[in-house]
């Protein structure tokens, strides 16, 4: 128990290094939070023009869900990673240096999922991409993707893996709130329109 605790506050802490806003800053871009949604993640980032740099937003996210596995497998044992893992999404998606304020999860939930079980995560990633490119709607490739990551996650790697997947989906569907309500009004934009 005390494991798995001390890898979910190591996995927040780690999520919550707020990469989008970072690199935003460093481009001379701003406050990324002041553009589009207001989000931190890599969707939002597109929306700036700088594809390289959601690029790089993208990969640093989803690098914290998986360094967050290997770190916590390395230093508290297997068993503990899942904990880290969902430990970086919460960080990721409600970081305390900016009031709980985050980005969405999608892309450290990945980083997470590779970690705990690649082939799981490889096949989770293929259904967000072919997603996006079918709809053209991040938020909905999203969605789509973490519907299947629990199952993907306890086909290859067991119980407790997958329920830590799972922790992660709800998080990731709960930010996703608005966007799932404009999805059903048929008003959500597509990938680098609007919010």
């Amino acid at each position: 128990m005390r494991a798995a605790l001390a890898a979910l506050l190591g996995g927040y802490l780690l999520g919550t290094v707020p990469f989008g806003l970072l690199l935003t800053l460093a481009a001379g871009l701003g406050d990324i939070r002041r553009i589009g949604s207001g989000n931190i993640g890599a969707t939002n980032v597109l929306r700036t023009g700088r594809k390289a740099l959601a690029a790089a937003v993208l990969l640093l996210d989803a690098l914290k869900g998986a360094v967050a596995v290997l770190l916590g497998a390395r230093l508290l044992g297997w068993p503990a990673a899942p904990e880290a893992g969902l430990g970086a999404v919460l960080g990721h998606c409600f970081p305390v240096w900016l009031g709980f304020r985050g980005g969405k999860g999608v892309a450290t939930g990945l980083g997470m999922v590779l970690a705990l079980a690649w082939p799981a995560g490889l096949a989770t990633a293929a259904i967000w991409l072919a997603g996006a490119l079918a709809t053209r709607i991040s938020s909905a490739s999203a969605l789509l993707a973490c519907a299947v990551a629990p199952l993907l996650v306890w086909a290859v790697a067991g119980s407790r893996p997958a329920l830590a997947t799972l922790g992660a989906v709800v998080l990731i569907v709960a930010r996703h709130y608005a966007n799932i309500r404009r999805l059903l009004a048929g008003t959500e934009p597509r990938i680098g329109q609007g919010r």
